[in-house]
Order: structure tokens, then C-alpha cells, then sequence
């Protein structure tokens, strides 16, 4: 395996977020800042707790979870984007690198943006509410799990996008939708029984609930289904992404 190869692409992406930190970082740990003053002081005062959880503190896994996401296929998608964009992407192809290495070196950085952020937020959290962590090691499984299989799915949305409405299509669209309503902000269990049918359609649900059992103990679903899920997502990732690079799709045209 080339090391230098996949160290000198990760050291790229990792010195683009160097430059850009202000909407790199602190505009997402503002932005959940907000959330917390927002749900925590105005929704937490009619809500005090949640199964036995301070309502602050019951969202915050899901808060962690929402910018995990956003900021993992954000700049899993740009990463691989902008050098088809400029073309430089035929220099990366053209030299003597493995496609695993590319892949390492691009997602690699994407993952550590998106995990970097989340532990920030997740000190600023305990500025607003106190937070336990009960299951630390599937805490951090969970976390990892998550940051490289949705900077996979970034990748492969860069690769696939045509153009910049294209890149933010799905980011902007369909992902914070199925995070709000997969569970970020309450439990499904506050739902009708058929809402609750509905939401285990979701696949982010079983991302935050596994996630907010490693904090509290509690879950809307079964935490080993919850891992199951995301292992099963990463697989087929890896799987979709082996395809486009042995037929060069959308990469060699």
C-alpha cells in the first residue's frame, strides 16, 4: 500500500479545512449552540424530561448525530467533487495510486472534519446541559461507524453529481429531513402507533438511537440492531464504490 500516497491527499483535505475554519467549524458548533438555546429553553421548559433524561440533555445525542451527518457527506462529496471540477482528478487516476488509497486518503480526511466537529459540539453541550456517558467504547464505535460510512455516501455523491445543485441535492434536501423525524428531537415512543411503524423506516433512526443508548441507556430500538444497520449501510457503500471505480463511472468521461 502507498502510505505517502494516502497521506499526502489526506493532508490536502485536512489543510483545505484549515483555511475555511470558520465555516468549517465554528459556523456548525454555532449553529448547534442555537439549537440547544433554542429546544433546550423553549421546547425543555414544557418538556422536562424524557424517560427519565433532562430533555437538553436527551437531544443531545441527536444534535451530535444531525452535524456528524451533515458535515460527513458534505466534505466526503466536495473532497472528491472539486478535482472533477477542475480537472485535476485525471492527475490523481493517471498516477500509479490503488483505488483503496484513494478512497483512505479522501474519506479518511472527510471522517476526522465530521469527528473533529461532533467532540467539539459535544464539549460545548456540557456549557448547556450535563451529559453521561454509559457505554463509552460503543459511543465511540457508533461515532466512527457513522463518520466513515456517511463520508463514503459523500464520496459517492460527489462522484455521481454533475454539478453544484447536484452536490447539495441530497445534503440539503433529504438528510436533515430524516434526521429531524428520526428521533434527533423526541423519542418515537411520544408517537401513535402507526407514526411509530412509519419512523422505523428511517434509517437515521437507528443511527441516533443506538447513539443516544450509548449516552443514557435508553433506545428506541435494539442497540446490535442499530449496529447492524450501520455496518450493513458502510458494507454496501464499500461495495458501490468498488463498482464505480473499476468501471470508471462518471470518473473517466
Amino acid at each position: 500500500m502507498n502510505i505517502e500516497a494516502i497521506k499526502s491527499i489526506y493532508r490536502f483535505e485536512m489543510a483545505r479545512t484549515r483555511r475555511t475554519l470558520l465555516q468549517s467549524v465554528i459556523s456548525p458548533v454555532i449553529s448547534t449552540s442555537l439549537y440547544f438555546i433554542v429546544f433546550g429553553a423553549a421546547v425543555g421548559s414544557r418538556i422536562q424530561e424524557v424517560e427519565g433524561v433532562s430533555y437538553g440533555a436527551f437531544i443531545t445525542p441527536g444534535l451530535i448525530m444531525l452535524t456528524l451527518l451533515g458535515q460527513c457527506i458534505s466534505n466526503g462529496s466536495f473532497g472528491i467533487y472539486f478535482p472533477k471540477f477542475v480537472g485535476t482528478i485525471y492527475e490523481v487516476l493517471s498516477s500509479p495510486i490503488a483505488m483503496t488509497e484513494i478512497i483512505i486518503g479522501y474519506v479518511g480526511a472527510a471522517a476526522t472534519k465530521g469527528m473533529i466537529i461532533g467532540f467539539i459540539i459535544l464539549l460545548t453541550a456540557n456549557f448547556f446541559v450535563h451529559v453521561t456517558i454509559l457505554h463509552p467504547f460503543m459511543m465511540v464505535l457508533f461515532f466512527v461507524l457513522t463518520a466513515v460510512s456517511f463520508s463514503l455516501f459523500g464520496f459517492m455523491i460527489g462522484i455521481w453529481a454533475k454539478n453544484f445543485e447536484q452536490l447539495n441535492l441530497i445534503p440539503m434536501l433529504v438528510v436533515p429531513p430524516l434526521t429531524f423525524l428520526g428521533g434527533s428531537f423526541y423519542s418515537i415512543n411520544m408517537l401513535p402507533p402507526f407514526w411509530q411503524a412509519v419512523s422505523h423506516l428511517n434509517p437515521v433512526l437507528y443511527l441516533v438511537s443506538g447513539f443516544r443508548w450509548s449516552f443514557f441507556g435508553i433506545a428506541d430500538v435494539n442497540p446490535i440492531l442499530s449496529l447492524a444497520m450501520i455496518s450493513i449501510f458502510l458494507v454496501i457503500c464499500l461495495a458501490t464504490l468498488g463498482w464505480i471505480f473499476k468501471t470508471g463511472y462518471r470518473l473517466r468521461n
